[in-house]
């Protein structure tokens, strides 16, 4: 596929934003789009908008002389490798459809479908931070924690493509319940949801600081952030828990797998500078000294755009498997 004139529409499906972007061959970013999910409007109207913002790019692809060669799409929670949502906590109107059937039926074209955080994992092997490494998770720190994981440069799905769900790794027996049915899943301890959970019940048993003197619905992971990067003792006591889970969930992996690195990714990265330091810490008690020492904890670089970009990237290659194959069955007629 190295057509001047191709392109790949790459989709990010999150529970709160719906993001589009429009690449080429090279993988460069050329059309962005980004809409509100609106998933409490339900299934219809959210796939109605998917294919309309698909159609949207394509005429806009068009117009500077491009062809959509393929989709590839993302989405959250255990999306087997035919591409039905099995489960999604934060898209669960949409459980149990063939998002890859679906796609390809209303746009009539090629189609991949992914775990967002595999896709996101994907977009900075191929063009971020995860360049040069040959394995490593990508933890995705939002609402939720999502995970991706590359073995020997390839996305690790696992035997159903359900695999690396390591937001719900255990780490805390008993410990909070989490909508997955489990108790002390590491996302409840170190998302943004956690983040803004530790806050409340740290005022609410009488804690001093800046965090008292705001509202239940106005504490936020961000606000709770930009306290800790001015000093208060207290929020930097909840970023200081949330590494510290961090770093315990990164040490059972890396003991585990040897991998290289670990990368931090999603909207609380922005707050890498708070967690990296204690997540390293735990991770250096806990691991073998050989394993830990050569292991980096650093942040993503493509942000917001990663999971676009894997998810194009994998239906890049996904038709590019494609051609070979069709070639090698022409060459052997």
């Amino acid at each position: 596929m190295r057509n001047s004139n191709s392109a790949i529409i790459g989709i990010d499906l999150g529970g709160t934003n719906l993001r589009f972007a429009l690449l080429d061959m090279s993988g460069t970013i050329l059309i962005r789009d980004r809409q509100p999910t609106e998933i409490d409007r339900g299934k219809d109207a959210l796939l109605h908008r998917l294919t309309a913002g698909i159609a949207g790019i394509r005429d806009k692809a068009a117009g500077i002389g491009l062809k959509v060669r393929a989709i590839g799409a993302g989405a959250p929670g255990l999306i087997l490798k035919d591409g039905t949502i099995l489960s999604s906590v934060n898209l669960a109107p949409l459980e149990g459809l063939n998002l890859r059937s679906y796609l390809e039926l209303q746009s009539g074209l090629p189609v991949t479908v992914a775990n967002d955080a595999n896709a996101a994992a994907y977009g900075e092997k191929s063009f971020g931070a995860g360049k040069p490494f040959s394995s490593f998770l990508l933890l995705t720190i939002g609402t939720g924690v999502g995970s991706g994981l590359i073995l020997d440069n390839k996305v690790w799905t696992g035997a159903d493509g359900l695999a690396a769900e390591y937001g719900h790794a255990t780490i805390v027996p008993d410990g909070r319940s989490c909508p997955c049915g489990n108790k002390g899943c590491l996302e409840q301890y170190a998302s943004a949801n956690a983040i803004v959970l530790s806050a409340l019940e740290a005022v609410q048993l009488g804690r001093g600081g800046p965090l008292a003197s705001y509202s239940t619905g106005e504490i936020t992971a961000e606000t709770v952030a930009r306290h800790a990067f001015a000093g208060d003792p207290l929020s930097l006591e909840i970023f200081n828990e949330a590494g510290r889970f961090l770093g315990i969930a990164a040490a059972s992996i890396v003991n585990l797998l040897n991998i290289e690195a670990i990368l931090i990714g999603g909207g609380v990265a922005r707050s890498f500078g708070l967690l990296a330091g204690p997540m390293l810490r735990e991770l250096s008690a806990r691991a073998y000294n050989a394993i830990a020492a050569r292991v980096k904890i650093i942040s993503g670089a493509l942000g917001d755009d990663a999971g676009c970009i894997g998810s194009a990237v994998l239906a890049m290659n996904s038709i590019t498997r494609l051609n070979r194959l069709r070639l090698y069955k022409k060459q052997g007629e």
